[in-house]
């Protein structure tokens, strides 16, 4: 399979590779391109049927994975993609793990749904075109009232057979077993409005990775580097050298509010719908402001930042609490601790090394509140 490709950027500069989404060509990373190519040489393929490439009709995420690897003759680079690009660099990079340094998911997954949706779309677009699709992918790409009108003209440049061909490899497409495999440094970008691949498949992401960073990007949703490029291609230049890949905080930069709403996303994604629904109820005169406080400076400001990934703080915040003796903060937090993804078993973990360093009499409280929560939820369930 050949797979046409540009590059850019200094002849002695290391190779940084990237793919774009389904439905784009290789100019859905022109926002990003003028900061890496100043120290990366930048590879940038068309899938197959898009843009320059030939068309395919019958392939899978490895097959594309394999082709990718294909183009490259240096023995270390870096990878990147977003959506269907993600998950071929994700594959590539347990391919080839000796060869790939480092790793950048934008808005992708390690499974994309359930397969029906995807079948049926590839039913769709061999009976009627790429261009029925438009509007519905304008409204998942990008949020409301923002103009994506020269990525969404690249439709024009895809062959409907080959688009299809991609929903059927997504659809069969599964990596959540083989994401331990994964050993390079690895930034995982989220729009936190992306309705296609919802923060929800970045935390399985950067959960299942070993060590990956996790970045929610306010304000972003599907196409997330196009239209946050001024918060996703800093991340990714900083993660690249090596550094923390954190998103910039609430500032001058940034709308009015930005902080508060993202803050209010993040809360509702670790504390669930119903708590928080709870609180809001509950807020008077005389809380509001404290409440606006905790929601830009701790859910925002602390929970959103790349450099721990929301697993890891809520082990932090486990341990934390038993030593303060905030018992029924404790109780939220054990179920936010299930939601970011430990287990009952590492809850109980980090409980025991409480007893050690927070003391016996402190977790032994913190063992029985955590034990009547999880006695809760299982009859919720």
């Amino acid at each position: 399979m050949k797979l046409h490709h540009r590059l850019d950027g200094p002849s002695d500069g290391p190779l940084l590779v990237l793919g774009p989404s389904l439905g784009t060509t290789l100019d859905v990373w022109r926002p990003q391109l003028p900061a890496l190519t100043g120290s990366w040489r930048v590879l940038r393929y068309d899938l197959p049927g898009h843009g320059d490439s030939p068309p395919g009709e019958e392939f899978t995420i490895d097959d594309l994975a394999q082709a990718v690897l294909d183009l490259v003759d240096e023995p270390s680079f870096a990878i990147g993609g977003i959506s269907v690009g993600g998950a071929i660099a994700a594959t590539a990079a347990i391919k080839a793990p000796e060869r790939v340094r480092s790793l950048v998911l934008c808005c992708t997954s390690a499974r994309f749904g359930e397969p029906g949706p995807w079948l049926g779309r590839a039913a769709l677009v061999r009976g009627k075109g790429v261009s029925a699709l438009a509007p519905t992918l304008a409204a998942r790409w990008f949020t409301e009232g923002y103009d994506g009108r020269w990525v969404l003209d690249m439709l024009g440049q895809v062959d409907a057979r080959s688009y299809a061909a991609c929903c059927e490899a997504l659809a069969a497409f599964d990596l959540r077993p083989r994401l331990p495999e994964i050993t390079a440094p690895t930034l995982v970008v989220a729009g936190a409005d992306d309705p296609a691949t919802p923060v929800e498949h970045a935390i399985t992401l950067a959960t299942g990775i070993p060590g990956a960073l996790l970045a929610s990007v306010p304000g972003g949703s599907h196409l997330a580097s196009v239209e946050r490029a001024d918060v996703v291609t800093p991340a990714i230049l900083r993660h690249l050298a090596g550094g923390p890949a954190a998103v910039p905080r609430a500032g001058a930069e940034e709308p009015a509010g930005a902080g508060r709403e993202a803050g209010m996303r993040t809360r509702r994604e670790v504390l669930g719908d119903a708590h928080v629904d709870r609180a809001n109820a509950a807020t008077s005169d005389f809380t509001r402001d404290f409440q606006d406080f905790i929601t830009r400076y701790a859910w925002d400001g602390i929970w959103n930042r790349p450099g721990l990934d929301r697993r890891t703080r809520s082990c932090v915040t486990l341990t934390a609490l038993v030593a303060g003796g905030h018992l029924d903060e404790l109780a939220m937090h054990v179920r936010a601790a299930l939601r970011n993804g430990l287990t009952q078993e590492e809850i109980k973990e980090v409980l025991l090394q409480s007893a050690v360093y927070c003391g016996v009499p402190a977790a032994n409280a913190a063992f029985a509140v955590a034990q009547r929560t999880l006695a809760d939820i299982d009859r919720e369930e």
